[in-house]
């Protein structure tokens, strides 16, 4: 096989990893493909945790026809028993010869003893191969697995000048309603979106996909030090929210708990909620990817933690005036040596807006 046939092969296998793009969490997005005497034998991708891998779709779908093809995988064979079997197994079972892999798996309970297994059965392996791909599309999956704390990403929508919202707090709308569509992708793709009672209580939000066809809600979390949130709150609707807080008001929690809402008490840093450790008990209920929807006050807290990887800002063609409320409070900066540095990374039309997408440049 060339080098420009397995490029494609994988690129197919990617195509198949990303239709799970909103359906796979707490598992990672993976596609996989058998091929034989340039033919696809059969295909699959993860769809769901708790359901067959992507090797196990495509195995089943080529049957006997797998001995001695190649598969293409976009990340590493698992070796373990979870909540499915091992896929190095099955492929071993199934008398496959050759195994491409896009990516080792972050994941400790795999990290190459899915390859080592392969190849001890005789299989040939090799890996890399559009390996900036794969761990794109997992990126949320490879963060939680190699830093302990979910992808940040923060959405905001404001005026060309930077502004988000009037001086009086009003910011409906800002940008179009392409704009507002284009983010209900966002929600979709993520484990959680994030906010701030502030927001909350200015803008009663949902924070959900709103989207007919949408398969997975994300988690609704809300940071709120003084258990502020009425228990009437949108947000709380159907469910599936969690309110961090350092409230100890028993009443007001178990009325929240009653409304369905997950209720977190942590200790406070600063009279602020701890951020770091707010992310960090995400990552341990399996949250890949978080959104955060707030204003000025989080999103400057959280990027001067150094919290935020990434900024999807939405920018209409409209000035609101320096009295307006901007972007992030970061305080006065005194040295540029303090300001955060980011990296483009695409910047195209919605509609009638701009959507600029750059990541913070860690030191």
């Amino acid at each position: 096989m060339t080098l420009v046939a397995d490029a494609a092969w994988m690129a197919r296998a990617l195509q198949l990893a990303e239709r799970g793009l909103h359906t796979t969490s707490p598992n990672p997005r993976v596609g996989c493909v058998l091929v034989k005497d340039g033919k696809n034998l059969g295909e699959g991708w993860h769809e769901r945790a708790g359901e067959p891998h992507a090797e196990v779709h495509a195995l089943r779908v080529a049957g006997k026809a797998a001995r001695g093809a190649t598969a293409y995988v976009t990340l590493e064979p698992c070796s373990h028993h979870g909540r499915t079997p091992p896929c190095a197994d099955a492929l071993i079972a199934a008398g496959v010869e050759r195994v491409v892999v896009a990516m080792q798996d972050p994941n400790p309970l795999v990290a190459g003893r899915g390859i080592a297994k392969l190849k001890a059965a005789g299989i040939a392996v090799e890996c890399g191969l559009m390996e900036a791909a794969a761990r794109e599309l997992n990126i949320g999956f490879v963060s939680r697995m190699t830093r302990g704390t979910p992808w940040v990403r923060s959405k905001i929508a404001a005026s060309l000048d930077g502004r988000t919202a009037l001086a009086n707090g009003v910011s409906k709308w800002i940008t179009g309603s392409s704009a507002r569509q284009d983010v209900q992708q966002w929600r979709a793709r993520s484990c959680a979106v994030l906010t701030g009672i502030g927001t909350v209580l200015a803008d009663d939000p949902q924070l959900n996909v709103r989207d007919a066809g949408a398969v997975r809600q994300p988690l609704r979390v809300v940071l709120d030090t003084g258990l502020r949130i009425s228990a009437d709150a949108k947000i709380l609707q159907g469910g599936n929210a969690l309110i961090y807080t350092a409230s100890t008001d028993v009443a007001k929690q178990d009325a929240l708990r009653a409304r369905g809402a997950d209720v977190v008490v942590m200790q406070t840093e600063k009279e602020a909620l701890p951020l770091a450790a707010v992310l960090s008990d995400l990552a341990k209920r399996g949250i890949n990817e978080v959104l955060v929807e707030s204003g000025k006050v989080l999103n400057g807290a959280l990027l001067k933690a150094g919290l935020v990887d990434e900024v999807v800002l939405y920018l209409a063609p409209q000035l609101l005036g320096d009295a307006a409320r901007g972007l992030a409070d970061l305080g006065e900066l005194t040295q540029l040596e303090q300001r955060v540095e980011l990296a483009w990374q695409d910047v195209r039309h919605v509609g009638n807006d701009i959507r600029i997408t750059a990541r913070i440049k860690h030191v």
